[in-house]
């Protein structure tokens, strides 16, 4: 009797250090992407934990039933029981709960908003394609805080993207816009006659050739701290866009998207042009200044020919007479 309480006391003895005793943990933590570098592995209640490495990869020294806590910011905090294996690989997926905190700052580094010291604040691609205009940069109007967009009314016009008020008289204000971290140069080359609307096309400038459907995110760095990565470029601010990845998933996935506007014209808006009243500004013309036309032989039969005053831009000459010859 005494030497089966012994032998049971003894196993599990045996059994309570095979439980404690700590070995090498592994694995790699990925989301839909790919590896994600930085994620946070710590063994819960303790200050032991690691850090995944560039490749996803992490290492660390744990006993059988303590719990993992893996966590990155955006992603699903998960919680796992070391069992016997000493390979454990973790898929993490998005916490939709918080990702309107996650901002995507200089370079494509996401940061969460609160930990930020300057201002910056975030579109989503779907907002921007719910009502779809010429160019995406119209549909930023109203939506972030301190942007003015001047957009042009005519076809494929250009837009002039404005943060935080203009800081130069002369020079350009326009804000930089980089997409996928490439800086794309949003001027345009409009002579001063097109920019006045006085003769030529506006042909757009180059941000408006942005496909809508193609963008996550847009984040807007407004402070000269949230911009200063990309040098003086910047200085009028960043409109920063984030471009969908491909990612695996079962099956085939297939999106289509069509947007189809219709217009009519007013003819009620248009202007109005009076037919009573020839050109002129009055009876000023004539050799003797008291006619309402020019006097000039332009057939040349030798008898002065009545010539409208056509170089005037008013319409207070003649009433108009079908008996009249000019």
């Amino acid at each position: 009797m005494k030497l089966n309480v012994f032998l049971t006391l003894l196993l599990a003895f045996v059994v309570q250090i095979t439980s404690a005793q700590t070995k090498t943990i592994s694995g790699t933590v990925t989301d839909e992407s790919g590896p994600l570098p930085g994620v946070s592995v710590v063994i819960k209640g303790t200050a032991t934990g690691a850090e995944t490495n560039f490749n996803g990869n992490y290492v660390i020294s744990a006993s059988v039933g303590d719990v993992l806590m893996i966590s990155y910011v955006g992603m699903t905090t998960k919680e796992i029981t070391i069992g016997n294996s000493s390979l454990i690989n973790v898929s993490m997926a998005a916490d939709s709960n918080i990702l309107d905190e996650i901002v995507v700052t200089a370079l494509g580094i996401k940061r969460e908003k609160k930990t930020l010291g300057y201002s910056v604040q975030e579109v989503s691609g779907d907002d921007i394609n719910h009502a779809k205009e010429q160019s995406f940069i119209n549909s930023l109007a109203g939506r972030v805080a301190g942007l003015d967009v001047k957009k042009s009314n005519s076809l494929g016009g250009s837009t002039n993207v404005i943060l935080r008020g203009s800081n130069s008289f002369s020079g350009n204000n326009q804000a930089l816009f980089v997409v996928d971290g490439i800086p794309v140069d949003n001027s345009n080359y409009n002579s001063s006659t097109q920019t006045s609307g006085s003769g030529g096309y506006d042909y757009g400038n180059a941000a408006s050739d942005i496909n809508p459907e193609d963008i996550e995110s847009i984040s807007i760095l407004k402070g000269a701290t949230a911009s200063a990565l990309y040098g003086s470029n910047a200085a009028n601010g960043v409109i920063l866009i984030t471009t969908k990845k491909g990612k695996k998933t079962r099956g085939l996935g297939i999106t289509i998207s069509n947007t189809t506007v219709f217009s009519t014209v007013d003819k009620n808006t248009f202007t109005t042009y009076q037919n009573e009243y020839g050109a002129g500004y009055g009876a000023f013309y004539g050799d003797d200044g008291t006619s309402y036309f020019h006097y000039y032989d332009v057939n040349g039969d030798g008898i002065p020919d009545l010539l409208v005053p056509t170089g005037e831009d008013a319409s207070f000459g003649v009433p108009y007479n079908p008996n009249l010859s000019v």
